[in-house]
């Protein structure tokens, strides 16, 4: 691990500032809150930072504020206070639930929702410094090698999946993501935040290297709305999703009005399903209908060599979530 300068900025221009005066100089900077993946990265040499930019010192960026619009969420909250909160556990229980499976409790209690949102693949060619796609190399060794967690929706060149959890939760709220960096601050929808490997297979993301996730904002909840976050795990705990589903229902009198489905650990981003959703929208949810849905949750998922059975298991994870939501008392 090479030597690396710390600083700790006040405000989000001072951390902005600081990246981009880094960037002139020549020298890679880090934006650090709670560390837990950057830690990772770096004993890994995957990165090597030569500033840190510790956001930990920037107050007011750790809390969820009630709104005339909806609610905003501070990007450096933890999850474990954010699965807590009885405003988002009430009225964005998906959300509460996605932060509530991330990891274990000791990563819970120090990892944020903007980290969440940003990590990067747990690949292990990516993790291990193969010269991937990733890594800035020629090719995705997952295509030929180990892909068992592997994406089966959206991959190619690179078949990455997008590790986090409250990342399909967001999208399926319709959250909108709030970004400072040296131009001033932008808004962009969650569902526009995360990109393909066909656009850029180096990044997940839109945020430039000078640029930070400072809160999302979530408008408010509808009347009727049921929400849940339902995770396959390999093992039960300290791991990411093989799949997972994020849903959301608008209900009135038994009847769906509106729905949303995102997929996680399938895609290298949150995955959603608008001809599922189109197909509840206006419908009592019966058995029949939710296990269509999961039949239509798999429609045009490419498998490769060792991850066909992520099909079975998309459609009944999808089934099932779909139909006990639907049917909660």
């Amino acid at each position: 691990m090479k030597t690396f300068a710390n600083t700790n900025p006040r405000t989000l221009e001072q951390a902005v500032s600081t990246a981009q005066q880094a960037s002139k100089d020549a020298k890679a900077a880090s934006f650090v809150g709670g560390g837990s993946d950057l830690l990772g990265l770096v004993k890994e040499f995957t990165i090597q930072p030569d500033v840190l930019v510790n956001l930990k010192t920037i107050k007011g960026l750790d809390q969820v504020a009630r709104t005339a619009g909806g609610v905003n969420i501070g990007g450096l909250i933890t999850l474990d206070t954010l699965a807590g909160n009885p405003l988002i556990r009430s009225q964005h229980t998906v959300l509460a639930e996605a932060a509530g499976t991330v990891a274990t409790q000791q990563i819970r209690n120090v990892g944020t929702l903007a980290g969440n949102v940003c990590q990067r693949p747990w690949c292990w060619y990516f993790r291990n410094n193969f010269p991937c796609l990733k890594n800035g190399g020629e090719m995705c060794y997952s295509v030929v090698g180990d892909n068992r967690f592997h994406a089966i929706f959206g991959g190619g060149p690179s078949y990455i999946v997008h590790p986090s959890d409250t990342a399909p939760a967001l999208v399926a709220l319709d959250a909108k993501f709030r970004i400072v960096g040296p131009a001033g601050e932008r808004v962009v929808p969650a569902a526009e935040f995360f990109i393909l490997p066909q656009q850029d297979a180096t990044k997940e993301n839109i945020l430039a290297a000078d640029e930070v996730l400072a809160g999302v904002q979530l408008p408010a909840a509808r009347p009727g709305r049921r929400s849940t976050y339902n995770k396959v795990m390999d093992r039960e705990s300290w791991t990411h999703a093989v799949i997972s589903a994020a849903v959301v229902l608008d209900m009135d009198k038994g009847i769906c009005k509106s729905a949303r489905v995102v997929l996680g650990g399938v895609a290298p981003i949150p995955w959603r399903l608008p001809k599922v959703e189109s197909m509840l929208q206006g419908q009592r949810i019966t058995p029949e209908l939710a296990a269509k849905a999961g039949e239509t949750a798999i429609e045009g998922a490419q498998k490769l060599s060792k991850n066909a059975y992520k099909l079975p298991m998309t459609k009944a994870l999808v089934g099932r979530t779909v139909l006990a939501l639907a049917t909660r008392a």
